[in-house]
């Protein structure tokens, strides 16, 4: 994120918050913007899962839980694909601590049979980016999967699946929608610094 984004007009901050990363399949390497998010903000934590290869819902899930236990306090999640459908899915059993989710290309809940699982309207601020050409989900259903969840939706265009392949580097665009995001949150919450 760049300085000029760090703070909102509302004086939320993204230090207000506990960020986690929640990544996808694979774990986004070292080169995927989430990636690159950490390097630039430490404190950003990251979600590990022992299997990166097996897309399994409830166990992605619980140990979401885990780390939300770790450190109870207003936590904004940053979540990719799998990560996305992980993310809905600890929100509908327990939302404790998670005041907001960017939510980016997520994947298609019908390739992994987990539909009736994911329909959560959310109960915090959120915001979904597609794109016109992913191939795990397209446009039209993610702002579909937005609608259900109560999400913002963003189109960010011609960018694949919002990975390292897109070559977005830092991906300064979702920086932006991150702010926005925090600066939304903190108006609903009083975690922001006077």
């Amino acid at each position: 994120m760049s300085k000029t984004t760090a703070t909102t007009e509302n004086g939320a901050r993204i230090a207000d918050f506990r960020v986690l990363v929640v990544p996808g399949l694979d774990g986004s390497g070292p080169d995927h913007w989430q990636s690159r998010w950490q390097r630039l903000y430490p404190s950003f934590e990251r979600v590990e899962q022992d299997r990166w290869d097996v897309a399994d819902l409830p166990v992605w899930s619980a140990r979401l839980q885990e780390v939300l236990a770790q450190r109870p306090q207003p936590t904004v999640i940053v979540a990719h694909s799998f990560g996305c459908l992980t993310t809905v899915h600890r929100a509908g059993i327990d939302a404790a601590h998670v005041v907001g989710a960017l939510l980016v290309a997520p994947a298609d809940p019908e390739k992994f049979k987990v539909t009736d699982v994911v329909q959560v309207r959310l109960p915090f601020p959120s915001v979904v980016i597609g794109s016109t050409d992913d191939p795990w989900m397209s446009a039209e259903r993610a702002e579909h999967w937005a609608g259900v969840w109560g999400s913002e939706f963003v189109n960010a265009g011609a960018v694949g699946h919002i990975n390292t392949a897109s070559g977005l580097g830092d991906w300064v665009a979702g920086q932006d929608v991150l702010a926005e995001l925090v600066k939304w949150v903190g108006s609903r919450n009083s975690v922001a610094s006077a």
